[in-house]
């Protein structure tokens, strides 16, 4: 025993006691390790994901199974932007009267064909002139040989080329080609089945670059001024900032937004989930916006009949508005033919209708599809929108 406890007092047992200490401490800690990992993590409940379930189209097949609508996270606008910071619609009557003193002033054609019957006796090189004055205009050659006709006759019958006079039977002629017994109100009335409130559904179509989303939030705006409970759908899931460019509209105006957080998502579940929430909760109007596709995509515009297909198995369309920039002309004729025969337009929206001398697509595109301009847009600003005035449009072309 004394020699045992001489030997650990050298300095190789206090080495080979120390060595000894270490390998106890490491297996205590290795051991501790091994029962902390065999414990079974705590359970965590997830929250269920709330997915609509998929929409079916005509053809049996499933409108988004691979990119359902997902929730959104967050506020809506009604919860993130309070009373006191939401902008407050201008009434339509007051912004009828903005409207129309901004047009006041721009009528282009009228001056050039009043200058015309100004010089006095008309010649036949006169009278190519006013024709060509109006075909720029793009009255469309049906309705300017009309006018012309109507032109000839009136002058002769009367004997005057007075400008007041000639401006009065340019006025009378024009406002005949416009049309004013169109019925240009939105149809808009929700119905009650079973107790619950089915909107009335709007469904937005255009191509890109026309105002289209932008169009959505100012006739939102304008359904809001009529105290109509609002909701909107994104349903243009192709271009990246349009869901968020919509949803500043709703914010701006007080009114939520169905959308999808997942871009590229089926454009037609978006649809589906709005007039769904729409009926939930009892509001008057659906607006949905859709992709500004091209109208020479046979599969795009396909897409959009099926869009409008889904919506109809929850409530019917009552409008169908193609948003089209005045200022493109005889190419805007061509894009309202395509989108009338894929989704039966109802109306039509005419932006940028800022006294260009593009003015004449009003008469050309209702004479086409037989339905009335509807609604105008007539600057950037988020009330420089109206309903269409034919009277007060003819005033802005004739005025000098």
């Amino acid at each position: 025993m004394d020699s045992l406890i001489r030997f650990f007092q050298e300095p190789l047992g206090i080495g080979l006691l120390f060595l000894a200490a270490v390998v106890v401490v490491g297996l205590v800690i290795a051991l501790i390790a091994t029962k902390r990992s065999s414990k079974p993590e705590p359970h965590i409940e997830q929250a269920e994901e709330q997915i609509p379930p998929a929409v079916q189209t005509d053809d049996g097949a499933s409108a988004d199974e691979e990119s359902p609508v997902e929730p959104r996270a967050g506020p809506t606008p009604q919860e993130a932007a309070p009373d006191s910071e939401r902008e407050i619609p201008e009434s339509v009557p007051s912004r009828l009267q903005r409207l129309r003193a901004r047009l006041a002033g721009s009528g282009v054609v009228g001056r050039a064909i009043l200058d015309i019957f100004a010089r006095g006796d008309l010649r036949a090189t006169d009278w190519e002139e006013i024709e060509d004055s109006l075909l720029m205009a793009d009255l469309g050659l049906e309705a300017t040989d009309s006018l012309m006709e109507a032109l000839k006759r009136r002058v002769a019958v009367e004997g005057t080329t007075d400008r007041d006079a000639v401006r009065q039977i340019l006025s009378q002629e024009l406002l005949r080609l416009i049309d004013p017994s169109m019925d240009r109100s939105l149809n808009l009335h929700p119905s009650q089945v079973d107790g619950k409130t089915i909107p009335s559904t709007v469904l937005m179509v255009g191509v890109n670059g026309t105002g289209k989303t932008t169009t959505v939030g100012k006739l939102a705006r304008v359904l809001v001024a009529e105290d109509r409970k609002v909701l909107l759908g994104a349903a243009d899931t192709f271009r990246a900032a349009a869901a968020d460019q919509l949803e500043t509209w709703g914010t701006r105006v007080g009114v939520d937004v169905v959308r999808s957080d997942r871009e590229g998502a089926d454009p037609a579940s978006v649809a589906f989930e709005a007039v769904r929430r729409g009926i939930d909760e009892g509001v008057d109007v659906v607006l949905v916006d859709t992709a500004g596709r091209l109208q020479t995509k046979s599969t795009l515009m396909d897409e959009l009949g099926k869009v409008k297909r889904v919506m109809e198995k929850q409530a019917p369309v009552s409008e169908v508005l193609l948003v089209l920039d005045a200022t493109t002309g005889q190419n805007g004729m061509k894009q309202a033919e395509v989108f009338a025969q894929a989704v039966g337009v109802t109306g039509i929206v005419l932006t940028k209708l800022d006294g260009s001398a593009k003015g004449g697509i009003v008469v050309s595109v209702q004479k086409e599809l037989g339905v009335p301009v509807k609604f105008v847009g007539l600057g950037e600003g988020a009330d420089d929108f109206a309903p269409f005035d034919p009277q007060g449009f003819v005033d802005a072309l004739l005025d000098s």
